[in-house]
């Protein structure tokens, strides 16, 4: 991680709800997890393969850290591990998604490894912390295999499951394709969040909504080219989770503004803020690009958004959760006490 200047979020209780436990795995358990399979890696060899500077780089980058998750422990460790990190940045409600779709291609059980995270999750050094879950299908794998996604989530939506969602390739099979996947986990109860507008256009965001009725997109900074999508999705209240040191190293912000050098000063966060769209802040893959969500406060922060602005943007992650509304509620008064007590209001 690079050195960051501090925030006026840093001691709140935060939230954060775009977050893959796959892809918090640090290269110290890279090494780790390696091991307990019997293959030798250093720091060095998994720093270097967590460099890359497109969206292709990244997805072979996770396809080969997440061999080495063959059993619940593995799974378990780095559970500990992120929550770790979370109750160290005073993270007290992180929405986690789990990628299923890969657990299932690998043929691996899908409830024994929840158990194994939910358990580590729930531990009791981590009582400060709460999770949700979400499951997540792999967009490249196909309808049908997004299908067993929802069908596993609903199953294990009474253990900790609220959500189902798509990453992956977004650029993979049309959108409609996977209609039936997402109407069943609605079906079921489960709350709707999909990738779009990462590399995709606007178009992919409008999609997702309409037809695959996302109450959240990850990422869609591609909405910073249509100010009409942009006022459809608040009106709506849909939520563009932003990521933004993600959108960097998977050359998603390059993509969106054509510029092959995009940096961090290219992003939409405060444009997008300042037409109304209702955003939230969050790591993506902290460990793969190299950041935490502090972090990621410290960029917005560098972006121009005043203090009003980041404690905004902080309440809004509380907000756009998918608590139920009394817990919300609660999580959203502790929020702020805190920064009252701090004498930020």
């Amino acid at each position: 991680m690079t050195m960051r200047t501090a925030t006026v979020v840093d001691a709140l209780p935060k939230a954060e709800l775009h977050l893959h436990l796959e892809g918090s795995i640090r290269p110290e358990t890279a090494v780790e997890l390696a091991e307990r399979h019997g293959v030798t890696l250093t720091v060095a060899e998994v720093t270097a393969r967590y460099n890359y500077n497109n969206f292709a780089g990244f997805i072979e980058a996770f396809k080969w850290v997440t061999s080495y998750l063959r059993d619940p422990e593995d799974y378990a460790l780095i559970t500990r591990k992120l929550a770790e990190e979370l109750v160290r940045q005073n993270v007290v409600y992180a929405e986690i998604t789990i990628s299923a779709g890969v657990m299932l291609r690998r043929m691996q059980s899908v409830e024994a490894n929840f158990t194994a995270i939910r358990e580590a999750s729930e531990s009791v050094v981590f009582r400060k912390l709460r999770a949700g879950w979400i499951f997540d299908a792999a967009r490249q794998f196909g309808a049908e295999a997004a299908s067993e996604v929802a069908r596993t989530a609903a199953k294990l939506s009474r253990s900790g499951v609220i959500a189902f969602g798509m990453g992956g390739d977004e650029l993979a099979f049309p959108t409609v394709n996977f209609r039936p996947a997402f109407d069943h986990a609605r079906s079921e109860g489960l709350r709707i969040v999909c990738h779009a507008g990462e590399v995709g256009g606007p178009e992919a965001v409008k999609e997702a909504v309409e037809i695959l009725g996302a109450e959240r997109i990850g990422h869609g900074i591609a909405v910073m080219h249509d100010a009409s999508l942009a006022t459809s999705l608040a009106n709506r209240h849909v939520v563009l989770e932003n990521c933004i040191s993600s959108n960097i190293c998977t050359g998603a912000l390059a993509k969106q503004t054509g510029e092959p050098a995009a940096s961090v000063a290219d992003h939409p966060l405060a444009k997008l803020m300042s037409q109304g769209s209702l955003v939230t802040l969050s790591t993506d893959d902290p460990a793969m690009f190299h950041t935490d969500l502090l972090t990621e406060y410290s960029l917005a922060a560098s972006l121009g958004l005043s203090q009003s602005q980041l404690l905004q943007l902080a309440e809004q992650s509380f907000s756009a959760s998918f608590l139920p509304p009394i817990e919300k509620r609660q999580l959203l008064e502790n929020f702020r006490a805190a920064t009252k007590s701090a004498g930020l209001v």
